[in-house]
């Protein structure tokens, strides 16, 4: 369940924004840096967590289990990558030539399709 993060607490806000920066933090080290208790911290993550802004997985780190909390993967708009029905030859491993039929093919359907 996504929610706008303008619905969020400050608390919240500012803990989405901790593990955004951080691209993952362990939950101990999470409330330290808000600058709550370990109480107000887990029900930050907790609410996070439940709102599909955060992942969580279990792991021991300083010798104690804790989660590490990272972002979750957000909705991600692929349709700029297309060029009205093909995908752009620059998705995947192999090198791309400028000069190819492909690629040129995929700028002509890019061009016209709008």
């Amino acid at each position: 369940m996504a929610v706008s993060e303008e619905d969020l607490t400050d608390a919240e806000r500012a803990g989405l924004e901790l593990v955004r920066q951080s691209g993952g933090i362990h939950q101990s080290d999470f409330w330290k840096e808000l600058d709550v208790d370990s109480r107000k911290g887990s029900r930050i993550v907790e609410s996070l967590y439940e709102k599909g802004l955060v992942q969580r997985e279990e792991t021991v780190y300083e010798g104690h289990n804790t989660y590490l909390i990272t972002p979750a993967a957000r909705d991600l708009d692929f349709s700029l990558l297309m060029a009205g029905d093909m995908l752009s030859p620059f998705i995947g491993e192999e090198e791309v030539d400028a000069e190819s039929d492909a690629f040129s093919q995929w700028i002509m359907n890019l061009a016209y399709s709008e």
